[in-house]
């Protein structure tokens, strides 16, 4: 191929992402006016409830729209995704609006919240918990279809092959995402998923580059997505109110006081994992999160927000703990190495500490899983390129004080 073709071919492959860019922003604009209009045309419903959409919802639109640098796949995803939860609002509140009586009244007690480090083990170990007939953990479908369609008589909840197909199109259309977070109709869900009809949510964060609206989240009062969070599960265990919850996000993070203001008794599981692994494995999962909506950025800065996002989240948590100590009792500390080599111990700690039965049944539920699952005991994360590790010297001192606290080794990190 000649220079001059060469050149040509790359004019005509800018004027082609160009003109895509602008047919993607003319029809799928995220803006938060249109964005409700269209939620309230298509449900012929008008009350979104409590807690308010704004300013979150135009924060995080404009975020979306001036820095996220969507590709227009992504822009559709998006908007499709906004759209999804805004409709999902107006169906919960009309639900609820025949039952605020009876779905408010159901109790929450002691319910599990597992959090701690990213890519630590917390989803092995949720759907572990999940195994045993005494818990509940909320699923993909129900999250994304809270709302009961009409079903026969002893024939499977529609929802399920409705989420079903949703996330086969999605993985269709998105195939790389399924190699690092596979999801399915029935596997338990995360809480910020739940979070995010408040659109309060560090799910946003984690899937787009938009630092206007991680700032706002970060000064934000969390208090109403929890209070959100707490409805919403009042609401999906009306079928089964005796049953424990089991929770899971490494961003509660960010709201643990909020987390025990609205659930007072909470049991919280802390999971470990050496930083340096950790961000090996989180880099390459934010690459391929971010690369579903927007152009990829360079590797170093990638690696650099990584580190200073960790940091920051090691802090807070070691300073919420030496804030609370009359809360000790209420954690549980399992790391990476421990529920990967031996789940069951680490289901048996739990139990013990928690004071909850392990029956047999749930044990055996448990090992079927873990002998499914053989691979998470030598399981490793695919690895970051190599150019993404040398900008986490610069939180030495905050991984050292991490480690130290939890009787971490971080100096060597695991050979992928």
């Amino acid at each position: 191929m000649t220079e001059t073709t060469l050149r040509s071919e790359l004019v005509r492959e800018r004027h082609a992402t160009s003109l895509c860019d602008r047919l993607s922003r003319r029809f799928c604009r995220l803006e938060a006016t249109e964005l409700m209009a269209a939620a309230r045309r298509q449900t012929g419903l008008e009350d979104f409830g409590e807690p308010p959409l704004e300013p979150a919802l135009s924060l995080l639109s404009n975020s979306l729209e001036q820095q996220a640098d969507l590709h227009p796949l992504g822009r559709f995803l998006m908007r499709m995704h906004l759209s999804g939860l805004l409709s999902a609002r107006l169906r919960l509140m009309d639900y609820w609006r025949g039952r605020p009586a009876a779905e408010a009244s159901k109790q929450l007690e002691r319910p599990v919240f597992i959090t701690g480090m990213p890519r630590s083990g917390s989803t092995f170990l949720h759907e572990l918990l999940a195994q045993d007939p005494e818990n509940r953990a909320p699923r993909v479908w129900e999250v994304m279809f809270p709302v009961p369609l009409q079903q026969r008589p002893r024939q499977p909840d529609p929802r399920i092959s409705k989420a079903a197909v949703c996330l086969w199109w999605f993985r269709r259309l998105a195939p790389q995402a399924d190699a690092v977070f596979p999801m399915r109709a029935n596997t338990p869900h995360e809480c910020v998923a739940i979070q995010s009809h408040t659109f309060l949510s560090e799910e946003f964060i984690s899937t787009c580059r938009i630092p206007a609206y991680e700032s706002f989240l970060r000064q934000a009062d969390l208090r109403p997505a929890y209070a959100w969070e707490r409805r919403f599960l009042q609401h999906l265990q009306s079928d089964s109110p005796s049953r424990r919850w089991v929770l899971k996000s490494p961003d509660h993070v960010y709201g643990l006081e909020a987390l025990f203001s609205t659930f007072p008794d909470a049991l919280i599981i802390q999971t470990h994992r050496n930083p340096l692994d950790v961000l090996r494995s989180s880099c390459h999962l934010t690459e391929v999160l971010h690369g579903l909506y927007a152009r990829p950025r360079s590797g170093g800065a990638l690696a650099a927000r990584e580190s200073q996002v960790l940091a920051a989240s090691l802090e807070r948590f070691i300073s919420f703990r030496d804030a609370h100590p009359e809360l000790a009792g209420r954690f549980i500390d399992l790391t990476y190495e421990e529920i990967t080599a031996q789940p069951l111990d680490c289901i048996r700690r739990i139990y013990e500490q928690f004071g909850f039965p392990l029956r047999d049944a749930a044990e055996k539920r448990m090992q079927q899983l873990t002998r499914e699952r053989a691979r998470y005991r030598n399981g490793r994360a695919p690895a970051a390129p190599s150019e993404m590790c040398p900008a986490t010297l610069a939180q030495t001192s905050a991984f050292e004080r991490y480690c130290s606290r939890f009787k971490l080794d971080w100096r060597q990190a695991r050979t992928q």
